[in-house]
């Protein structure tokens, strides 16, 4: 006991330890320059941390045999020759790895193939596969036109790639083409006649041969559902709108239903006879338009004939205005084009391109000096009701026959913009409203044509308000077979499709033949 209150009397009188301060650390003693590590110098540093060794290895000799002064005079000799020998070493290593080194960049030039000639200082233009070698370079760096329409230079095409076919008949506007496979099949049919499959047995056989066959007898619905519900599906693979396929079969549905068949005559080959009926009767509207007939007899008033293209973003309007523009003008039409998409950067640039072309497809010298067509345009961020107003004033002052008016594009949810087409349609009083839409859609088309008619009916003032006379349909030679998109515009408006756009010239332009749709619709 008296040894523990000793030891703890003396701890309490023994002063506590003193931390280091930073100057007395080895740390302070260290310089920034000692601390910045570059490429050359590593090998030194293992040098100075085996001087270190060999220092701290003296002082711990001297420490334990402080009176032996001859062991520390020969420390210092021995801390040299290793630091002699440490250095060859060094030296010896650096050389081998210079000498890789330079073996290992040897080899990369040896394989790196050396230029030919040197390269030309410049840009030089693209050259693209599929292009035309007869097109002009496109280069415009060092001309100051400043975007004027008068000191722009003529460009220079070739009308071979903007017509297309230079075989057509001028003037003509052909109608869609699709070959059926409904032929071959008849030929395989009569080269290969029907053999009665005999694989169950005798009886069997021919009794399987007729089974789905109906003689003298009323179809029911459970008879037909099996085969409407597989008719709805290739409808909407073939890009009809769904709610659409529906309301198609059920009117088939109630069509036949009742209705007594005749011997050897299946359910399938009935349903899909009437729903080609319906499909084509849906494809030839009760109201046609010929637009021909009533440029003609607006002609007789004194008057220009009066176009509106209206659509979504992005579906070909200016593009198929301006094939429209090239098929009046073969008809002996003169037309004005009034820009009056006044939002998108380079829409007025587009449309004085397509003015140029066909001006020089169609010069006055082959009008008798008249010039065919023209574009009227106020450039941007004007009101699009009123450059169209100017632009039916100015065609009648002028004498044009047909006056295309052009609007930008928008989406059918955009309510200040649908406001904005409903104004232009009501205060111009168009002959024609064409609604122009691509036939990459499905069910997106009936949403477009539902709420473009709704909003052009709620914003008109007039009693009875204008709606959608007539569609375009565009993009139809990407589509191959499926071409539902016709049949939900005309199911939804009852309006015919009066051009379809079928390629990228001129000539790309077609009127729509609803047994050729309907064939390319039903095949399997």
């Amino acid at each position: 006991m008296r040894l523990l209150r000793d030891a703890e009397e003396s701890s309490k009188v023994r002063a506590p330890t003193v931390m280091k301060t930073f100057e007395q650390s080895l740390k302070s003693q260290k310089t920034v320059k000692c601390m910045i590590e570059t490429r050359g110098e590593k090998p030194k540093e293992k040098v100075k941390n085996k001087k270190n060794k060999g220092s701290k290895k003296e002082g711990t000799e001297v420490v334990a045999a402080p009176g032996k002064a001859s062991a520390g005079d020969k420390q210092p000799s021995t801390a040299g020759d290793r630091e002699e020998l440490t250095k060859d070493e060094i030296l010896q290593k650096n050389r081998e790895e210079f000498f890789k080194r330079h073996m290992k960049a040897g080899e990369k030039s040896s394989k790196s193939p050396k230029p030919e000639a040197q390269k030309e200082k410049g840009k030089k233009p693209r050259v693209w596969d599929l292009g035309n070698s007869n097109a002009k370079v496109l280069d415009y760096s060092n001309t100051a036109t400043n975007g004027s329409a008068e000191a722009c230079p003529i460009e220079e095409f070739d009308p071979n790639t903007a017509l297309g076919d230079r075989n057509r008949e001028p003037g003509r506007l052909y109608d869609l083409e699709y070959e059926s496979d409904d032929e071959a099949e008849e030929e395989k049919v009569i080269q290969n006649p029907s053999k009665p499959s005999v694989k169950k047995g005798g009886l069997g056989g021919m009794f399987g041969m007729l089974k789905g066959l109906v003689g003298s007898k009323s179809l029911t619905r459970e008879d037909m559902d099996p085969v409407l519900e597989k008719m709805k599906d290739h409808l909407i693979a073939k890009n009809v709108a769904a709610e659409i396929a529906v309301q198609l079969c059920e009117s088939v549905a109630k069509k036949l239903e009742g209705k007594v068949m005749g011997t050897f005559t299946t359910v399938t080959s009935t349903v899909k006879q009437a729903l080609q009926e319906a499909l084509v009767q849906i494809l030839q509207p009760q109201r046609r338009v010929d637009v021909l007939r009533d440029v003609m007899d607006a002609q007789r008033h004194r008057r220009p004939y009066v176009v509106t293209f209206c659509g979504v973003n992005g579906v070909g309007k200016s593009t198929n205005l301006a094939k429209i523009s090239f098929w009046l003008i073969e008809n002996g039409f003169s037309v004005l084009i009034a820009a009056c998409d006044t939002f998108r950067a380079g829409a007025v640039e587009q449309l004085r391109t397509h003015t140029r072309r066909l001006n020089a497809l169609h010069p006055p010298e082959s009008h008798g000096g008249r010039t065919m067509v023209q574009l009227y345009e106020k450039g941007y961020g004007k009101d699009a009701a009123g450059i169209a107003m100017e632009a039916i004033s100015y065609a009648r002052n002028q004498g044009f026959d047909v006056v295309l008016v052009d609007t930008a594009g928008r989406m059918q949810d955009n309510a200040p913009l649908m406001t904005a087409l409903a104004k232009l349609i009501a205060v111009n009083a168009p002959d024609l409203v064409l609604f122009v839409g691509e036939a990459l859609v499905g069910n997106e088309a009936v949403d477009q044509l539902v709420k473009f008619n709704k909003a052009l009916a709620d914003h008109s003032m007039a009693q009875t308000p204008r709606l959608i006379d007539g569609i375009v349909l565009t993009k139809f030679d990407t589509i191959d077979d499926k071409v539902g998109a016709a049949i939900s515009m005309t199911y939804i408006t009852s309006k015919p499709i009066v051009f379809v756009g079928t390629g990228q010239t001129y000539c790309d332009l077609r009127s729509l033949n609803a047994k050729a749709v309907v064939a390319a619709l039903m095949k399997a």
